[in-house]
C-alpha cells in the first residue's frame, strides 16, 4: 500500500530522490541539463510528497508558489522500479489537494520533450499543455501545461 506524506524539502528521503531524478534528467537531457538544472534547485521548498511503499520511499513530488493564485509542480519521480503502478498520479493529486486547500486556483509545470512518460501522466492526470512560460518560453525542448483546481 502507498503511504503519502507531507514534508518539506528538508526531508532526506526526498532529497535522496531528488539525486536519483536528477541523474535521470542528466542522461535524458544531455548538453542541455545544466540550463533546466538551474530552475530546479529544492532548498526551502515548503510543500513535498513523498510517496512510500513498506516504509521505502519511491517517490516524489513538490509545489512552490508560481504567482499569488498559482502553484507550480516540480520534482516529480518515481523509481524506475515502481513506475507504472500509479504512484506519480497519487502524488500529483495529493499536490493538488494541497494547492487548493491554501486557495491556488490552478497549477502549472514544464517538462522536456525527452521525457515522455511525465507528459502522458500530466495528460492524463487532466493538465492541458500551455505556450512556455518564464524561462521555458523560447526552450525548444520544453512543454508546459496547467490544470485549473477548481473544477477537477
Amino acid at each position: 500500500m502507498i503511504k503519502l506524506i507531507r514534508t518539506d524539502s528538508g526531508n532526506q528521503d526526498f532529497i535522496d530522490l531528488v539525486q536519483h531524478l536528477d541523474a535521470d534528467l542528466a542522461t535524458r537531457d544531455g548538453k542541455d541539463h545544466s540550463f533546466y538544472a538551474q530552475f530546479n534547485k529544492i532548498d526551502k521548498i515548503r510543500n513535498v510528497v513523498v510517496a512510500y511503499e513498506n516504509n521505502i520511499p519511491v517517490g516524489c513530488g513538490a509545489i512552490k508558489e508560481y504567482a499569488p493564485n498559482t502553484m507550480e509542480v516540480k520534482r516529480m519521480y518515481t523509481s524506475p522500479e515502481n513506475r507504472g503502478k500509479g504512484i506519480a498520479s497519487k502524488i500529483l493529486a495529493e499536490l493538488e489537494i494541497w494547492a487548493a486547500e491554501m486557495s491556488y486556483e490552478k497549477c502549472i509545470l514544464e517538462t522536456g520533450k525527452k521525457q515522455p512518460e511525465a507528459i502522458a501522466l500530466y495528460t492524463k492526470n487532466g493538465y492541458k499543455t500551455i505556450p512556455n512560460y518564464g524561462q521555458y518560453a523560447e526552450i525548444e525542448n520544453s512543454v508546459c501545461f496547467e490544470k485549473n483546481l477548481n473544477n477537477k
